[in-house]
Formats: C-alpha cells, structure tokens, sequence
C-alpha cells in the first residue's frame, strides 16, 4: 500500500478483573516484536466514563473526521461512504433494542442477542416512523439492528457510543442536555408504543426479549472537507469486539492470539519489508499509537532482540 499499514486494534485491554487476569501470561509474540520495534507516538488518555470509545476517536482522526467525545458522525460518515449524499445533514444511528430494568438501574442489552429478524425491524420501524416525523426526524430502514436517522435534533448533538454502553447501566450515558430533550421524549413516547406491540407480543410467545427502546449514536454533521473513504492501508480489527462485550475473558484471549498471529504478523512483514507501519491499541480508556519509518527494518529487528517489551504491560495501560 502505498501510505503504508495502519493496524487500529479496538478492546484490545479492558479494566475489568477478569481481563487482566486474561492478559497476564497471554503469549503475543507478533505484538510484542511490533512493540520492540516500532516508536511510541500519539496517545490519547481518558477514562471508562467518555461518551465516545478510543477506538472512535482514534479512527476519526486517522480518517479525517471530528473526533470529539461523543460527536463523532459516524452515520453521516457511513452514508458518504456508501456514495450517498449526506447534504451537509445531521445523522444518527438508532439502535432498537432491550433495555434491563432493575429495582434501581436500568442496562442495555446487547442488540444481536435480540435476534432480531428484518421483518420485525421494519415493522417496529414502521410504527415508531410518524413519532420521528413529527419532530422532523426522517427514519429509514438499514439493518435490522440499525437504522439512519436525520434531523437537526443531532447536529452537535452528544451520543454515547453503543460500544460503550452495551451491558452496562445506561444512566451515566443518558442524554442530558437541552439539545437532547426531543430525544427524552421520544424515548419515553417509544416505551409506551412497544410495550404492547403485536411484534413484541409475538416475541414473548417465542421466548423471545422484547425491543423496549432505542439508542441513538454516532450523530453529527460531516464537514465538506470529510473524506468520502478511509486511508487506504488502514485496517480496523473488530475481532475482540464481541467477546469483550460479553465479559467472555477466556474467548477474548483466544481471538487476541489468533489476530496476533494473523494481523499483527503481517504488520510484523510489512515493517520487515521496508513499509511504513502504524499500530494503534485501543482499550475503553485510552489509545496508543506506535509508528515505524520505512527503511529502518533491520535496525528495529536487531533492538527488537534486546528490547522486547512485554506485550501485557503495555495494554493494561489502556
């Protein structure tokens, strides 16, 4: 690739327990040769509590985008680069899905364990649509887990990422700002629809959890000058994604070696090749990026061998 190789790994690290215990002794022997020798460079610290993730505002950057927390327009993004014409409009993602109501907390649950058919997504959406409309939110089918949204209401609008909230208690993240009282209501308005729906009564018979509510995410403007299409020799590894999520520690450390040993080792080639390569680790706080010029290969091997550095320590730091 001609601008090189840029590997932007997401939930690479997380700070719960059974992650780190995960991590420690965990061989990633391709990682641990990039961390030797590649040179650290930009890094991002935050906390767990940002309404974006890392992994979010680490892409935005590489990519050209806004990247501030929570304003990051993703589904304006993905319309650009699908060859649609954004128009300059705000746009959101809006994720039907289960809430988990406690005593004292509410959670959200992870979309995909709805199970959720195309069929029913487009009859939910189909009954939620005039309530949109009358807040001059147009609403359009994408996927059955996601669907687009546009409207002023998410121009500079503050959205937590659904990466950030999935089996989480959902109150650090509710919106609060004036700027997200439409969607409050809508909100509440939504809970009183689908409690009774035909759809939901369907999925009760089939042992199915009913969609209770929806997320909005991803909202924003895209600037004229936003590109229509990532870098070309960025890659995103989503493979720790799902089972980071899940809190499956044992089945987050299997996909980390198997992209260890698939990924990080062609970056390994790359960087051995002469290529210009970028690594970015991305955990639910914060983002690190290491770098390595082109044509300086044999000399990063050789202090490699003197300096490796333990692949564990470096992402508990995320």
């Amino acid at each position: 690739m001609s601008d090189g190789a840029h590997l932007l790994i997401p939930f690479a690290s997380a700070a719960a327990e059974g992650c780190i215990q995960a991590l420690r002794g965990l061989p990633l022997p391709q990682l641990e040769k990039l961390l030797a020798r590649l040179a650290p460079g930009g890094r991002e610290d935050g906390n767990e509590l940002t309404a974006s993730m890392p992994h979010e505002r680490a892409l935005a950057r590489a990519c050209g985008l806004p990247a501030q927390d929570g304003r990051v327009p993703l589904a304006a993004w993905q319309l650009r680069q699908a060859g649609r014409e954004d128009g300059g409009a705000a746009w959101a993602w809006i994720t039907p899905c289960h809430w988990r109501v406690g005593t004292d907390h509410v959670a959200m649950g992870d979309p995909p364990q709805l199970q959720l058919s195309a069929g029913d997504s487009q009859a939910l959406l189909a009954a939620m649509l005039p309530f949109f409309q009358e807040d001059g939110i147009a609403l359009e089918y994408d996927t059955p887990t996601r669907w687009l949204a546009r409207g002023e209401t998410f121009r500079d609008l503050q959205t937590a990422s659904l990466d950030r909230v999935v089996g989480r208690t959902l109150d650090p993240w509710m919106p609060r700002t004036p700027q997200a009282a439409t969607l409050r209501r809508l909100q509440q308005e939504m809970q009183m629809l689908l409690y009774t729906h035909e759809v939901n009564e369907q999925r009760g018979l089939a042992g199915l959890l009913p969609v209770n509510s929806f997320w909005a995410s991803g909202a924003g403007a895209l600037p004229p000058s936003a590109p229509a299409a990532p870098p070309a020799g960025l890659h995103v590894a989503n493979t720790l994604r799902d089972s980071a999520l899940q809190s499956d520690w044992p089945a987050w450390a299997a996909a980390w070696q198997e992209l260890d040993s698939s990924d990080c080792a062609r970056l390994v080639q790359a960087h051995g090749d002469g290529q210009p390569v970028i690594l970015t680790l991305c955990g639910e706080r914060s983002a690190q990026t290491w770098a390595g010029a082109a044509g300086n290969g044999m000399l990063r091997r050789l202090g490699g061998l003197f300096a490796r550095k333990q692949a564990a320590a470096q992402l508990e730091t995320l």
